[in-house]
């Protein structure tokens, strides 16, 4: 990486907003330090970019019931493991995905190192369809409505907190957390307090706190 271009997007993790993740970074001084600028927080820095050798893997991002093949470069020696994140580099935009699976000859593992490696299964986790699920404020659980929330991936949902999206007003009761989702203790929160970020749930259990007009549906 150490020629890149002035102008050029890479993937680094910011000191800044996202030490541990990495977000996209705009080059703009190349050099044996390139000066970069994160495009979430617009902090600018130095960074060393050692010349990697580079392996070629295919990838498969689900988005929204949809899915997309591409390529990207994973360093020479890279352990890979479900969880993981990474940018992803497409002519369209630039994409934040999730790895769920990893395939090699053979089969589909958890964790491999990048050369057993031949395609990469993944998510988008960017921006994220929440499944939601809600009942009435009057407490039956029988009668329950189902519909989904675009929001971002680290959009923050907390259980005991009412949200509001558009029409919809609801309190978090329960979160049911994805399974290659990590840093929870448990499957299912539903502690007043427990915290889960969009791109991590598998589905949210809310009460309505809109309307009580359930007879209509």
């Amino acid at each position: 990486m150490s020629d890149a271009t002035p102008g050029e997007r890479i993937g680094l993790p910011c000191p800044a907003c996202s030490p541990d993740i990495e977000t996209v970074h705009e080059v703009l001084k190349p050099g044996g330090h390139v000066t970069v600028r994160c495009t979430e927080c617009d902090h600018v820095h130095k960074e060393a970019l050692p010349d990697d050798t580079t392996l070629q893997r295919d990838v498969v991002v689900s988005q929204d019931g949809e899915s997309f093949k591409a390529q990207v470069d994973v360093p020479e020696g890279e352990q890979l493991a479900v969880g993981e994140e990474f940018l992803l580099e497409t002519e369209e935009a630039v994409v934040s995905a999730r790895i769920t699976s990893l395939e090699t000859d053979e089969g589909r593992t958890e964790e491999a190192p990048v050369e057993d490696v031949g395609t990469i299964w993944s998510r988008a986790v960017g921006n994220v369809a929440v499944n939601v699920t809600m009942h009435p404020k009057d407490g039956r659980h029988d009668e329950t409505e189902s519909f989904k929330l675009q929001v971002p991936g680290d959009y923050e949902f907390t259980v005991g907190e009412t949200e509001e999206f558009g029409d919809e007003e609801f309190t978090v009761e329960g979160i049911h957390v994805r399974d290659d989702a990590t840093g929870y203790e448990h499957e299912k929160l539903d502690f007043d307090g427990d915290m889960v970020f969009a791109k991590d749930i598998n589905r949210l259990y809310v009460r309505d706190e809109s309307s009580t007009a359930w007879s209509a549906w």
